[in-house]
């Protein structure tokens, strides 16, 4: 039986757009129709991806920023907005997207097969540094080097305790609100899912609570998109205004369900808090077991119905016992994995999508769409290097581009703005400062592995990230006070909202430094660290107020003058210092003088425009009486 080099197991369209791209004969195999998830799923049919397909731009990889349906590719007719007019899409639509994507790309996966008895081998002689065996559900044998496993969070989580026979999971939950008219209903849960069923339910009952072990994390406090959206909160405003809708903080493990007289009613053990009322019962003669023993319980009426909403966990019984994936110690829901996307206890055995989201759990957008297109991206570039040989592609640039390189790239990333304090772009400084190379999308814990992961000599570095500020996020903070953003170029490292942070690093850090950050921050101590100010319509492009600031950056850690000279300017610095700056630099294959200018860096050219001026003989092309005297060029230039 040959041995595949890499196999895909889920329907990771992603992962497979790339293998396609760069023609790697590596197949997928995957159970369920593509799509499957979103057949189902959300019950109410409605996503929460926004889906903004007017964003005042042409430049289509800025408006990624604002789109968090689309999947990657070169065909700009497979983007979202070609499929749905909705802002909140229905999921039938993304159904149809994702299998359109499919077909029109030309994606290799082998449907209906259930891999089973997932199980990595020891090396051989023939087969050096072990290998993978698996079967379907015909029993057929696959045997490949690597795996990744992109199946995404598919079993309901589903605590077991007294009575939770009685309880109705989010998976079967009625689609139709009449269902419910004149029910009371207890939903379990306190995320997006639970929210959703409550919103979707609550016109038509008489009562909807809700318990949580935790508090109600919103996202525009936390500014992490699987928290509390704004679209499914309606039972915010029934509770607060007092219209018989409920939330409650308790342990759902720690429940006690019972059926009496055709309704389902709620006991929860005692604690420390209730011990005073428990004495005083007690000093009465009065037994107290549980809190459902108080006469102000706040769940004593029973339910007619109870929802369990409590998300989903990662399917590990596709793996024997002998290549168990360890669980994240994040969240244990996901596979403990490495920010390589590796296991952290079976080597060769990848993940990707929505499965890697312990790396940046209730930090950033891996977990969905608009974050894991591009994890992906990175996890597909890291193999390329390590399973082909092909170093991470970077773009060579003089240093006399930088300024436009960063100014136009922190406008119109969509990577780094979306998987925002993880993924990094890294400008690599090399001839002394004279050249740079720029690499994209690296994810930033793996800074100190940079030159074995990506094939690329490193020395110097500028690490490029998107950043909130460090106390502007939590389930407590209050985002809308007075004063929340920062408008002083001098306060740009108080700076609240989203914003570019560069760190230059003279040095690359080591793992250990990696390994021992303080308190909140991304990376080590940086030998020199810029914020540039946040922006209320994120657009970095401000003379005085961003890129001024920026430049000087810039110019102390190359060594630099990075200003853009006009002719005369550089005519007068030629004139008095000897040498004109390096943006004045003759062009030995043109023999004329290149100028820059700062082009705004949301056109779709990739650099700075440039104004080559005619070749001609600065000295005698212009009559005598019409040349400008040094001393007034200097004066022009200075002024």
């Amino acid at each position: 039986m040959p041995v595949m080099t890499l196999v895909t197991v889920g329907h990771q369209t992603k992962r497979k757009y790339f293998m396609v791209k760069v023609t790697r004969p590596y197949p997928g195999v995957c159970r369920p129709p593509t799509g499957s998830f979103f057949s189902t799923y959300p019950r109410n049919r409605r996503l929460i991806s926004i889906n903004k397909r007017y964003t005042g731009r042409s430049n289509q990889e800025f408006n990624l920023r604002h789109d968090w349906n689309s999947l990657l590719s070169d065909d700009p007719s497979l983007l979202y907005k070609h499929f749905s007019a909705d802002f909140f899409p229905e999921a039938d639509t993304m159904v149809r997207y994702l299998n359109e994507y499919t077909v029109r790309l030309g994606l290799r996966v082998q449907y209906n097969t259930a891999v089973q008895r997932l199980r990595r081998m020891p090396g051989s002689g023939q087969r050096p540094g072990g290998y993978f065996t698996m079967r379907d559900q015909h029993n057929r044998p696959y045997t490949c080097k690597y795996v990744i496993v992109a199946t995404g969070l598919s079993m309901p989580n589903s605590p077991t305790f007294p009575g939770s026979e009685l309880v109705q999971g989010y998976e079967d939950v009625e689609n139709d609100p009449t269902y419910f008219e004149g029910k009371s209903v207890l939903i379990l849960g306190r995320g997006n899912a639970a929210f959703e069923t409550a919103d979707s339910i609550y016109g038509s009952t008489s009562t909807v609570h809700m318990v949580s072990r935790s508090r109600t994390r919103l996202s525009w406090n936390t500014h992490y998109v699987g928290d509390l959206r704004a679209i499914n909160n309606g039972l915010l405003d029934t509770y607060q205004l007092k219209s018989l809708d409920g939330l409650l903080e308790a342990a759902v493990e720690d429940m006690v369900l019972e059926r009496r007289d055709g309704r389902i009613f709620v006991q929860f053990p005692w604690d420390a808090e209730s011990r005073k009322y428990v004495l005083a019962k007690k000093e009465l003669g009065e037994e107290v077991t549980t809190e459902s023993d108080f006469d102000n319980f706040s769940l004593r009426e029973g339910y007619d119905h109870v929802i369990r909403c409590l998300g989903f966990n990662f399917d590990f019984s596709i793996f024997e016992n002998s290549t168990l994936p360890g669980r994240s110690t994040k969240k244990s829901k996901f596979p403990g994995i490495k920010h390589t996307y590796e296991a952290q206890n079976v080597p060769g055995l990848f993940f990707a999508g929505t499965i890697t989201h312990s790396l940046d759990y209730r930090k950033s957008a891996g977990g969905f769409i608009h974050g894991f297109r591009y994890t992906v991206r990175s996890l597909h570039r890291l193999l390329e290097w390590r399973l082909e040989g092909q170093r991470w592609p970077v773009k060579s640039y003089s240093t006399r581009d930088l300024l436009n390189v960063l100014v136009r790239r922190i406008n119109e990333a969509s990577a780094t703005y979306q998987m925002f304090g993880v993924l990094s772009d890294i400008v690599l400084l090399s001839d002394g400062g004279q050249t740079f190379e720029f690499l994209e999308e690296f994810p930033v814990q793996l800074l100190s592995r940079l030159e074995e992961l990506t094939g690329r000599k490193v020395g110097e570095v500028i690490v490029v990230l998107m950043e909130y500020g460090p106390d502007f996020s939590g389930p407590d903070k209050d985002t809308f006070k007075i004063g929340r953003a920062i408008g002083d170029p001098a306060e740009a490292h108080r700076s609240n909202f989203l914003h570019p942070v560069f760190y230059y690093y003279k040095k690359i850090p080591t793992e250990s430094e990696m390994m021992s950050k303080w308190g909140k921050l991304i990376l080590p101590r940086p030998t020199r660290i810029h914020h540039v100010l946040e922006d209320f319509l994120t657009l970095w492009t401000a003379q005085q107020s961003h890129i001024l600031l920026l430049r000087r950056f810039l110019e102390y850690v190359t060594g630099r003058d990075l200003r853009h000279h006009h002719a005369h300017s550089c005519l007068a610095h030629a004139l008095t210092n000897g040498h004109p700056p390096p943006l004045c630099s003759l062009d030995g294959k043109r023999s004329v003088w290149n100028i820059h200018t700062l082009a705004s860096p949301l056109t779709n050219t990739s650099k700075g425009s440039e104004f080559v001026a005619p070749a001609v003989n600065l000295t005698s092309a212009v009559p005598t009486s019409q040349r400008p005297s040094p001393a007034a060029t200097l004066a022009a230039a200075t002024s």
